[in-house]
């Protein structure tokens, strides 16, 4: 049931006139922190423990995700007030905070934008569950969340069906990978597997053309007869595509690039491939 948004920014406004007023007066304050839980990294995403999401894309992509069940809102006045101003329903009833008290659960680079919210992850579908149909991005041991979360920002650009990770080596999808997203993990599946090769052998199972990228590979992609459904296949930073991955994918293809610099961020060689296939796939 939708909280009445305006009711409780009222509320919360007299609340923090009245402690204001007892700081001037020399009374002892009575807002009470929320604990703190360490930063969002600490936090488990995998139905362990709730997932913690800052920022307010994150946070209101979730509140808009009718399967994401949100536990917990932390907001400050300001955010409450432009959540009134947009018209975003509230799930429950928000907790309101002081700037600092945000700050104080999570690390110092985060930039919360006066809310916080605690939510249960996410179902991960299973790769039979999946269409077979479009484009899925399929991660190689890809760790870093800043990327992950870009790389989640471009697959909904590009409608993408759903990305496939593994267990292990893969960021929470909790805190920085959320706020680099911009609120696309709510549109976005995540299929997790615990063997990426078997993964990779079910899709081709169900029709998906794999194909992996290669900086070395003699292939362009672009180049390339491609076909949906399609899964495209990166490697980690660095390291690129493990070996029994590249095995198994149906084709090893490189992005040509022009230029002196032969490689990019794994995140940009993700949105230009998705470019590069959306074309291919969609014509």
């Amino acid at each position: 049931m939708a909280v009445n948004l305006a009711g409780v920014k009222d509320a919360a406004h007299d609340g923090l006139k009245s402690r204001r007023a007892a700081q001037l007066s020399g009374r002892k304050q009575s807002f009470r922190r929320p604990p703190h839980r360490g930063p969002p990294g600490q936090r488990r995403g995998d139905g362990s423990g709730p997932v913690i999401l800052y920022g307010w894309h994150s946070v209101t992509a979730a509140l808009a995700n009718p399967a994401r069940r949100i536990r917990r809102l932390l907001a400050t006045e300001n955010a409450l007030r432009r959540l009134a101003e947009d018209g975003i329903a509230l799930p429950l009833a928000p907790e309101l905070v002081r700037p600092d008290a945000l700050a104080a659960r999570l690390t110092p680079d985060a930039v919360h934008q006066g809310l916080i919210a605690e939510a249960d992850p996410l179902p991960s579908p299973d790769i039979e569950d999946l269409p077979a149909a479009g484009i899925v991005l399929v991660l190689d041991q890809i760790t870093d969340p800043h990327n992950v979360g870009a790389i989640l920002r471009s697959a909904a650009a590009f409608a993408v069906e759903a990305i496939v990770t593994t267990a292990r080596h893969s960021p929470e999808a909790t805190g920085v990978l959320a706020k680099a997203a911009s609120g696309a993990l709510e549109l976005v599946p995540i299929a997790t597997v615990q063997n990426l090769a078997r993964g990779l052998v079910a899709l081709k199972e169900r029709g998906f053309l794999t194909i992996g990228l290669d900086g070395s590979a003699p292939d362009d992609l672009a180049a390339i007869e491609l076909r949906a459904p399609l899964a495209l296949v990166l490697g980690a930073e660095g390291k690129g595509l493990r070996q029994l991955t590249g095995a198994t994918c149906d084709r090893l293809a490189r992005l040509d690039l022009p230029g002196a610099i032969k490689s990019l961020n794994v995140s940009n060689a993700a949105a230009l491939a998705l470019y590069i296939a959306s074309r291919a796939t969609r014509a």
